[in-house]
């Protein structure tokens, strides 16, 4: 049986919620590696409730530097309209402060895995995510136009650096092929613990909807299933019918029926909770939205001759070999590119830029 906690917590006293936390979840994180992952979609203030909010982090990070882990570091990769521009993203947000010195950019550097053929053969995941003994997912209570909701699974769509995630959107091609693929990814590399900031949450058309909605809660489990099915029973979605928890129970990644389900803590739904239109369908069909997902599929990485010092440093780092040297500048093959952007991020000198 799975466990899930429902806490009252403010952005003030969010410490009490995250040290009941760890009493529930015990985690041995003495001299192992710890990455903290927030829901950084992209650059927005932190009262625009898009992000995971820095209270949580700074919770967090405080709690785990208690706990003499070998290392931390905190990041992640913003959505679709944040490529390239990690740093940024987190200093906007005030979780680059929040973070407490361990932010890292996590798309400097990854590996690439065997992904599944009918979306892409192959995906470049963050080289940390990979390396960290012990990972720590702090999603936001929100919607999803595409999901419904979005949680402790769809939070690890952030492990793939750059516009991969765009092309993984155009290759499912319809809702519930999405669906099945975020859990593809999400089995990539299972995070260990999930935190939910509920404190503040969205409802409307996520996940940038500007309807917020007071909750007052943190919660959290050792089992994204679970965690998930709690948050669409809270927001008044059966979560039989999200087929990424189906599949999710179906691969034995956990269970969303209330009876696996030790909820500690007051689990009731929200009144008058609003969910995105067509439970998730609407924006595959929106025309608007599916141009600007092509387009971000095109992005591909160019140099600027004048800033560019031939250092080869975006060639070492491409996992996939798509950069190759023609004369003084590195030029990319853009059948072999899969998108990550690790070149843009990695570059010393800011030369590469993505068009």
């Amino acid at each position: 049986m799975s466990k899930v906690m429902i806490h009252p917590a403010t952005y003030e006293n969010v410490r009490q919620a995250i040290d009941r936390v760890f009493e529930l979840f015990p985690p041995v994180l003495k001299n192992r590696k710890i990455l903290i992952k927030p829901n950084v979609l992209r650059a927005s203030e932190a009262k625009e409730g898009v992000v995971t909010h820095p209270a949580v982090l700074r919770a967090v990070v405080e709690k785990v530097e208690t706990m003499r882990p070998a290392s931390i570091v905190v990041g992640d990769n913003p959505g679709l309209f944040g490529y390239g521009d990690n740093e940024d993203c987190f200093r906007k947000t005030g979780l680059m402060e929040a973070a407490r010195g361990y932010y890292q950019n996590i798309g400097n550097d990854s590996v690439k895995l065997d992904f599944n053929p009918a979306f892409m053969p192959a995906v470049s995941v963050s080289k940390i995510a990979m390396e960290a003994d012990f990972i720590i997912s702090l999603p936001k209570f929100k919607t999803h136009g595409l999901t419904v909701i979005t949680g402790a699974i769809k939070n690890s769509y952030g492990l793939l650096p750059g516009a991969q995630k765009a092309k993984l959107h155009k290759a499912a091609g319809n809702a519930e092929r999405f669906h099945e693929l975020l859990v593809d990814v999400f089995r990539l590399r299972v995070p260990d613990l999930f935190i939910v900031d509920a404190v503040v949450g969205m409802e409307g058309n996520g996940p940038a909807s500007p309807d917020l909605r007071e909750i007052g809660l943190i919660l959290a489990s050792d089992n994204a299933v679970a965690m998930d099915a709690v948050i669409a029973t809270m927001m008044g979605c059966e979560p039989g019918r999200l087929r990424f928890l189906q599949k999710a129970k179906q691969a034995g990644l956990g269970d969303y029926d209330p009876g696996t389900i030790d909820v500690v803590g007051e689990l009731k739904k929200i009144p008058g909770f609003k969910l995105p239109p067509l439970s998730g369908e609407a924006n595959l069909s929106n025309e608007a939205m599916q141009q600007m997902i092509h387009a971000r599929t095109l992005l591909r990485p160019q140099v600027d001759p004048d800033l560019c010092t031939s250092c080869e440093t975006c060639i070492d780092v491409c996992a996939v070999s798509a950069l190759s040297m023609s004369g003084d500048l590195p030029r990319v093959d853009a059948d072999t590119c899969i998108s990550c952007f690790c070149c843009q991020e990695m570059c010393p000198t800011k030369a590469i830029t993505l068009k």
